[in-house]
């Protein structure tokens, strides 16, 4: 107890005067509390404050689904002498969420108070020095105890923790165990380290088999469609075999990153994801090739895409894969589904696969933003008018979007824009499977499929009481979860190559540039992506571009709700000329313009599109004299 108290007048000096004696401290430690006094965390927090929704958990677990399926058996091996010990074990992902935590039962229920709780980010940022959050700032195991902890939260704990690293020594997880600190034990590190590397070993064993496979795949492949130049990557797009025509054009292929050999000549023309044999997850991809952007390359029937059509990029992330087989496994099928994912990801891309992939393939695909339609128009953009229904109506009335998706598919985007008044209507429809025109007195009965929408937690919606639960649950049959662009970077060549294909923008593709495509954060995901390509292409056609200069000008993170842009003064009407933007700010425009031409010239709902409040989007529009 004499080296908690002494710990504790340690800490307490440098929370009030950040004044520390280092003799006093761990290195490690004290490197971590200096980082947790710049970063302003409060070391009075007394709980973890970040816990995901169940939904957003869920979506957080298939993230690391591979992580989890490893590790869970390791976990469970030790369970009964976890809990014996008066300890639990925590598995977290790289972002700091606990995936999964098990142990003693009494110890679980403590770990609650301070919300120490599956769901809960568990990092630095969050909740200051801490064995989970500084395991993974330095890559390095860590036991801290008591008032190490640089938030009170944590001061009645002790808790070790040791990256979970692959072969490559990217960090996959942190596994760590923790308990009170009158329960603490030295071995409680050592125990640590030795499930970690099990599971490390484990991972290492799946990863070589994969490659084994996709190995016998490629053999069979070149077997089977000798004439066919294809090469066979695994998921760190990294060739691992070749066809007899691209090995002879590049010799050193094997090896070699995708985006070196698209360097080569090159076009991705059809791609193929490669399931295991085991356990039907994508550990690669095959890809087909062709030296002449004009040559259509015939394909094998048995590598069409009339099994399954959608009409992006696929890519080979498992995150992405994932999103596809829900989509595969839902699309024949009549329920409700609910997209999720930042603006930007291709929601209506998965609903249009969704509509093209089911029975109702051959009828109207309808969609409509509901985040582009002014309130008072929103009743009769869904559910039409008769004939002299109100003053300035069309005389022939007008079909609502439901009536003109009947038979077929309605995709309602930005489902959460709707106002209360409105989801009470669609609450109806969906039991009722009716609409009455306004004006109307006849009822229109629909057989329709409904898929929504939106980038905002309707969880977190329902809670605040602007959506209603009813018709959460009517909606939310069949979640499905688009992940952002920075979940997927692996995919970024495919996608490039693939806008650039069909927009027919000639860009060089270098490694240099999907190198630096790859370092980006991606704010606005795919469109912004595109937005990026489409200024390139102009840009080079004044010339050649060091695309450092060009791309380390845009912004590293997702533009900020706050004023962002000084006052527009009336004495300052010139606008800009093309030259004066930076790359951020012809971005910004573009996607103003867009917002507009959606929301056809409106405004307010322009600026809802881009969720940014209207008096900056009205400063844009002055600034670019828009």
């Amino acid at each position: 107890m004499l080296s908690t108290s002494c710990y504790l007048r340690t800490w307490e000096r440098f929370v009030s005067e950040g004044v520390l004696d280092s003799n006093r401290l761990n290195k490690r430690i004290m490197e971590s509390w200096y980082r947790c006094k710049k970063d302003q965390v409060n070391p009075y927090l007394n709980k973890g404050k970040h816990i995901l929704t169940n939904e957003s958990l869920e979506i957080q677990r298939e993230k690391n689904s591979f992580l989890l399926e490893v590790a869970s058996p390791q976990l469970s091996r030790m369970d009964k002498s976890i809990k014996e010990s008066g300890m639990m074990a925590l598995l977290v992902d790289p972002d700091g969420y606990v995936l999964s935590l098990s142990g003693n039962e009494k110890i679980l229920n403590e770990a609650g108070k301070i919300n120490f709780v599956e769901g809960v980010r568990w990092t630095e940022g969050e909740v200051g020095t801490n064995a989970i959050g500084t395991a993974l700032k330095t890559g390095e195991a860590v036991m801290i105890q008591g008032t190490e902890h640089y938030s009170i939260a944590s001061h009645k704990w002790s808790c070790s923790a040791k990256p979970i690293l692959n072969e490559d020594g990217k960090i996959l997880g942190v596994l760590d165990i923790s308990c009170p600190v009158e329960y603490f034990h030295p071995s409680m590190l050592g125990m640590v380290a030795n499930l970690t590397y099990t599971i490390e070993q484990e991972m290492g064993v799946r990863s070589y088999k994969k490659e084994l496979a996709l190995t016998q795949h490629s053999i069979e492949l070149a077997e089977t469609y000798p004439d066919l130049p294809f090469i066979v990557c695994n998921q760190k797009e990294m060739i691992i075999s070749a066809s007899k025509q691209v090995r002879k054009k590049i010799p050193q292929s094997l090896g070699m990153a995708l985006a070196e050999l698209l360097n080569h000549g090159y076009r991705i023309v059809k791609e193929n994801p490669l399931p295991s044999k085991e356990d039907n997850r994508i550990s690669g991809k095959c890809i087909f090739l062709s030296e002449n952007y004009g040559h259509k390359t015939i394909f094998p029937a048995s590598f069409r895409s009339e099994v399954f059509d959608f009409k992006g990029e696929r890519g080979i992330s498992e995150s992405f894969q994932n999103t596809l087989h829900k989509v595969k496994l839902v699309a024949p099928a009549e329920a409700n589904v609910y997209i999720h994912g930042e603006t930007g990801v291709g929601k209506e891309l998965i609903a249009m696969a969704i509509h093209e992939n089911g029975s109702r393939k051959n009828s109207p695909f309808v969609t409509i933003n509901c985040g582009a339609i002014p309130k008072d128009l929103m009743e009769s953009e869904l559910f039409g008018y008769v004939d002299g229904a109100f003053t300035g109506a069309k005389r022939q009335g007008h079909k609502g979007k439901f009536e003109q998706a009947n038979g077929g598919t309605i995709f309602l985007d930005e489902i959460g824009e709707i106002p209360l008044a409105m989801q009470v209507a669609l609450l109806r429809v969906l039991q009722e499977r009716k609409i009455v025109p306004i004006g109307g007195t006849k009822s229109i009965s629909l057989d329709i499929r409904i898929i929504t929408a939106t980038h905002r937690n309707l969880e977190e919606l329902v809670n605040e009481g602007s959506f209603r639960k009813d018709l959460y649950y009517r909606l939310n049959v069949y979640p499905i979860h688009v992940p952002p662009l920075r979940d997927r970077i692996e995919d970024i060549p495919y996608i490039v190559n693939y806008l650039c294909s069909k927009n027919k923008w000639n860009i060089p593709l270098t490694e240099e540039l999907f190198n630096l495509l790859k370092d980006y954060n991606w704010p606005g995901n795919i469109r912004e992506l595109q937005n990026v390509l489409q200024r390139l292409t102009i840009l080079l056609a004044e010339g050649p571009l060091d695309y450092v200069n060009v791309l380390n000008s845009m912004p590293s993170q997702p533009v900020t709700r706050h004023e962002d842009f000084p006052p527009f003064e009336e004495g300052n009407k010139k606008g800009f000329k093309e030259n004066e933007l930076t790359i951020r700010e012809k971005i910004q425009r573009d996607l103003m313009l867009e917002a507009l031409q959606k929301s056809r010239g409106n405004v307010t709902a322009a600026a809802k599109l881009m969720d940014i409040p209207r008096s900056t989007f009205y400063k844009r529009l002055h600034k670019y004299g828009l």
